[in-house]
């Protein structure tokens, strides 16, 4: 029976939908940030802030990109970086877009093999923890070349605020303590990171308290003056490659002198109507999100209902199939011939909507390639100008404060994006993500993301930004903000705020968030053969725009706000600034 009509299991939870609480899909959220003019959505305030003074001395949505992603490296230390790597999605005022790559690359000498013993099993740590697990960054090298290319203000300006926050401090919340207090024996493994972000005696900074780094501020003032060169080719690079080579690393100063940012074409496809611009490989979100929402077109998911057993076995199938594709098929496209255009093909998820059972879960087992053997602390921020020029970026440090090692007198955190790559087919990384030889580890190669800066547009015109970190649920969170506007009429904040669910193949579990779930639709979908793993922990943090109102509804009916902006509500400093 075709899923275009009830079923059973409809009808049935109908009943349990109306008996629930209405909790039990998404909680209460605050109204949307307005603004009629721009709009910053990012993970700390003081962040937006800076972000939204470029935009109100005549900065367009590159510039406003740039400054915030400064300040994140300085206010938001846990993600926000320099030392580490991202991409940019840029929709243009004439509806062209570009897409930049600055993930961080494998070093020259790096091998298929460095992160396993004499036996060939993974070795505990290798890949996350230390100068071994350092990729070569590339974040200044991103924002150098946005803002030379596509930016209208002096580098000196957008880098002033991230400069003043770094030498003279800023004062830490709640949140802003709360990521130093559960990283604190991690960081007090390194001395160059403990005296910088740990007191004297060795405990975190708290709430109210000042935080100092005036090493990171003459790192940033030599970039200021010198631009990208002054990372990549002088005094920085040789302090990372000194400390690097005295601690077990491999970096060598050939690693940034040849660093290059790449320009690639962004994915696209079209969901219901609207228009999906997004990462391409070496990101694995654009392609796998569109993949998904070609399977789900062919389903009436606003008739199921949000939260619904039918919608969630729908999207998870579709989740099923995509990440065997995105685990097996994805890599850096200088090394991997990406089968891109399939995944992307309508025929193609018709294909696998044949596949799926209306009645019965899938059984990830049986779908395993012949052959075949990312952390919360990535940052995601929003921003649209007044001219209508929208940017999405997201950028890593991979784990919390990354690899957790600073350069003596650099002021840097410094990534463990190398865990990223594959270290052994059939091997889970940080994620619980299961890859294969596509992604192996190559010199000069970036290791597959899941990093979705997504940017929708419909008719022509910008219609929504988005994007989240979460590692491997990246991919999940940021479609589900997408279907939660378009098949489901939340405003963007209810959008972002909704509890989500995630499956990525392997392991063969659908991760519920707390109170996800009515308890009637988890026995649902228990009965139908899944296993559910029931989260006593959120995960991601979103940062939306909408234009023309905060919910379809309201741009239906006309005279909502212009720009309408929405952190997640997990992210406990973040801050959406409209003017």
């Amino acid at each position: 029976m075709p899923l275009t009509r009830r079923t059973l299991i409809g009808v049935t939870l109908s009943l349990a939908i109306a008996l629930a609480p209405s909790g039990a899909l998404h909680a209460a959220s605050p109204q949307p940030a307005k603004g009629e003019h721009g709009m910053v959505v990012t993970a700390q305030h003081l962040a937006s802030e800076a972000g939204v003074e470029v935009l109100k001395k005549g900065g367009n949505a590159v510039d406003a990109a740039v400054a915030v992603g400064y300040a994140l490296a300085v206010v938001y230390p846990n993600a926000g970086n320099i030392g580490g790597g991202g991409f940019m999605t840029i929709r243009f005022k004439d509806g062209k877009s570009t897409f930049l790559d600055f993930r961080e690359r494998a070093p020259l000498a790096a091998t298929k093999t460095m992160y396993l013993d004499k036996d060939g099993n993974p070795v505990k740590g290798a890949s996350l923890d230390g100068y071994l697990a350092v990729g070569v960054p590339g974040s200044v090298a991103g924002f150098e070349m946005a803002r030379e290319k596509y930016g209208t203000l002096p580098r000196q300006d957008l880098m002033a605020p991230a400069i003043a926050y770094a030498k003279d401090g800023f004062i830490l919340d709640q949140g802003d303590a709360a990521s130093f207090a559960s990283n604190a024996a991690r960081l007090a493994k390194d001395p160059a990171a403990a005296a910088i972000f740990l007191k004297p005696d060795g405990k975190p900074y708290g709430a109210g308290e000042r935080l100092l780094q005036p090493d990171l501020a003459a790192s940033l003032a030599a970039i200021s003056e010198k631009s990208a060169d002054a990372f990549y080719k002088g005094a920085i690079a040789d302090a990372i490659v000194k400390a690097s080579g005295a601690r077990g690393g491999i970096l060598a100063k050939a690693d940034f002198e040849q660093y290059k940012v790449r320009e690639l074409q962004p994915v696209s496809c079209t969901y219901r109507g609207y228009e999906i611009t997004s990462s391409p490989p070496p990101s694995s979100g654009g392609v796998i999100i569109c993949e998904i929402l070609n399977v789900l077109e062919g389903y009436p998911l606003s008739y199921l209902g949000a939260g619904s057993a039918e919608t969630v076995h729908v999207m998870v199938e579709a989740m099923r199939y995509a990440y065997v594709d995105r685990n097996s098929a994805l890599g850096d496209p200088d090394f991997v011939d990406n089968p891109v255009s399939k995944l992307l093909d309508k025929g193609y998820a018709k294909e696998i909507r044949d596949k799926i059972d209306p009645f019965r879960a899938g059984v990830s087992q049986d779908l395993m390639p012949k052959g075949f053997g990312e952390s919360k602390e990535t940052t995601h921020y929003s921003i649209i100008d007044d001219d209508g020029n929208a940017v999405a970026v997201t950028y890593t440090l991979n784990g919390s404060f990354g690899a957790g090692v600073v350069a003596d007198g650099t002021g840097i955190l410094l990534n463990n994006e190398m865990d990223d790559f594959t270290q052994k087919p059939g091997v889970p990384n940080l994620y619980g993500l299961v890859q294969g030889e596509a992604n192996a580890i190559q010199p000069k190669k970036t290791p597959l993301s899941s990093m979705s800066p997504t940017i929708v547009a419909k008719d022509g015109k910008p219609f929504m930004v988005i994007g989240s970190p979460g590692g491997s649920r990246i991919i999940t969170i940021t479609l589900e903000a997408i279907v939660n506007v378009i098949d489901h009429g939340m405003n963007i904040q209810e959008a972002i705020d909704a509890s989500r669910i995630h499956h990525q193949w392997l392991p063969d579990t659908i991760y519920v968030e707390p109170f996800g779930l009515s308890p009637d639709t988890e026995k649902l979908l228990a009965g139908m053969g899944y296993h559910l793993d029931l989260a006593d922990s959120t995960w991601g943090q979103a940062a939306g725009i909408l234009v023309g109102g905060k919910s379809l509804a309201e741009i239906e009916k006309g005279g909502g706000a212009r720009y309408n902006g929405a952190i997640d509500s997990r992210a406990a400093s973040g801050e959406a600034i409209g003017y």
